[in-house]
C-alpha cells in the first residue's frame, strides 16, 4: 500500500494560486524540469534531422524498387514533424524554448544526419537512425518514470511509432 495521502480541495486550491506564472509545473511537479527540458530539446533536435533526412531520401531515391521505399521516406517525414511539434510543444508548456537553431540541430540529435548515395543506404541510414531513437526514448520513458507522466505518454506514443518505422525500414531493406 502506498502512504501517499491525497489533498484536500482547499489545499490544492490554496496550491494552485501560489507561482501560478509557473503554468502547467505545479508544485507536485517531481522531475528535474532542466534536465526535462534537455532530453526534450535532444529529442526535437533527432526529430527534426530525421525530417531532414527523410525527406533528402524522398527526392533522391531512384530505381525499380524507389517506389515503395519513397512513400515510406516521406510519410516518415510527415510523422516525425509530428513528433516535432508534440514536443516542442510540450517544451513551452514546461516553460522552456523549444531550440529551432540548425546550427545546433545535428550537434544536439541523438541520430546522425547520413545522406546515403544508393536506395539501400539510404533505408540503411534511416533504419539505423530509428534504432537509435528507439532506444534513447525508451531511456527516456525508465528515467522520467512516473514523475511526469504527460512528458512520458508523449515519449511512449513517440516511440511507438519509431518502432513501426524501424519495421517499415527493415522490410524494405529485406527487399533491396
Amino acid at each position: 500500500m502506498s502512504d501517499m495521502h491525497l489533498s484536500d480541495v482547499t489545499t490544492l486550491r490554496a496550491r494552485a494560486r501560489q507561482n501560478v506564472e509557473n503554468g502547467a509545473v505545479t508544485e507536485s511537479y517531481s522531475a528535474d524540469i532542466d534536465e526535462v527540458l534537455r532530453l526534450l530539446n535532444e529529442s526535437l533536435a533527432t526529430e527534426l534531422v530525421c525530417v531532414l533526412r527523410y525527406k533528402r531520401h524522398y527526392f533522391m531515391a531512384n530505381g525499380l524498387k524507389a517506389h515503395v521505399a519513397a512513400d515510406e521516406f516521406l510519410e516518415h517525414a510527415k510523422q516525425e514533424g509530428e513528433h516535432a511539434d508534440r514536443l516542442a510543444e510540450r517544451i513551452v508548456q514546461l516553460g522552456g524554448e523549444p531550440e529551432f537553431n540548425p546550427d545546433l540541430l545535428s550537434k544536439n540529435s541523438h541520430a546522425q544526419y547520413v545522406a546515403g548515395n544508393s536506395l539501400k543506404e539510404m533505408v540503411y541510414e534511416d533504419l539505423v537512425a530509428e534504432r537509435i531513437a528507439i532506444d534513447s526514448y525508451r531511456e527516456i520513458i525508465q528515467y522520467i518514470g512516473e514523475k511526469d507522466p504527460t512528458t512520458r505518454r508523449i515519449f511512449e506514443d513517440i516511440l511507438a511509432q519509431e518502432e513501426e518505422h524501424a519495421d517499415d525500414m527493415a522490410d524494405i531493406l529485406k527487399d533491396l
